[in-house]
């Protein structure tokens, strides 16, 4: 079982960033030239993951087949109110075009409502396909990591949100998609860190387009950190490190 210990921030190398950065565009004005050159970027640099729109998910995956960076795509993008079922078939999707990293929006309406049943039967449905497609397939392990939305929830619902997708069996709580009111905060990250533990993940996204801002993230828990600027993050960070 994976474990998420906290990072400092200073001891991290080139490669320690880079194995902590999915690299990410979902741009619906952006063309298929974009992303493909979006895609060469992430092989270049060597991210942990391309985030990319389902449609462009074989075309990431043909691309990046010779290199360990990971396919990763949003569910239920971005609102998170499709129904358990169509939101399980939508990850069963991803998974036959080869995505390997899959990033679901909880119900965050059901959420507001206090209806939490709901939201964990919704990501149980996720995830249960998810697991159950790793045992009949020879592909390898499925990270599932669910979009909390913060930005919308108070504090007592970023807990309970934190409990139910431990509960349906998540890899990762997530920040925010950088679509709503705000994105990823410190104080966020340090709550989600300390109701999940090590043994899940926390990603921070959403507004993260700095190393300062990264680090400081990091510092907070984030074992996980989505961004559309990696490149720039990056050689900030190598500027700041001298090498």
């Amino acid at each position: 079982m994976a474990t998420y210990p906290s990072v400092d921030p200073g001891s991290l190398t080139r490669e320690g960033l880079l194995s902590m950065i999915d690299y990410t565009m979902l741009k619906p004005e952006e063309t298929l030239r974009g992303y493909t050159k979006f895609i060469k970027a992430a092989a270049q640099w060597g991210f942990h993951a391309v985030f990319v729109p389902p449609c462009y998910v074989p075309v990431a995956v043909g691309m990046l087949s010779s290199t360990p960076v990971m396919v990763g795509t949003p569910v239920s993008f971005p609102f998170g109110y499709s129904d358990p079922d169509t939101k399980a078939a939508e990850a069963l999707s991803a998974l036959e075009e080869g995505a390997s990293e899959l990033d679901v929006v909880m119900n965050v309406s059901a959420a507001l409502s206090g209806v939490w049943e709901i939201v964990e039967e919704d990501l149980s449905e996720v995830v249960s396909t998810v697991r159950a497609w790793e045992k009949s397939t020879l592909g390898g392990p499925v990270t599932v990591k669910v979009i909390l939305e913060t930005p919308y929830l108070d504090r007592e619902q970023k807990i309970e949100a934190c409990r139910v997708s431990v509960a349906a069996g998540a890899d990762f709580v997530k920040t925010a998609t950088g679509l709503g009111p705000g994105g990823a905060t410190v104080e966020d990250v340090k709550l989600m860190r300390q109701v999940v533990g090590e043994g899940i993940g926390v990603k921070a996204s959403g507004g993260i387009r700095t190393w300062f801002a990264a680090r400081d993230l990091i510092t907070a828990g984030a074992s996980r950190i989505g961004t559309s600027t990696g490149p720039e993050l990056v050689e900030e960070f190598l500027g700041v490190k001298g090498k």
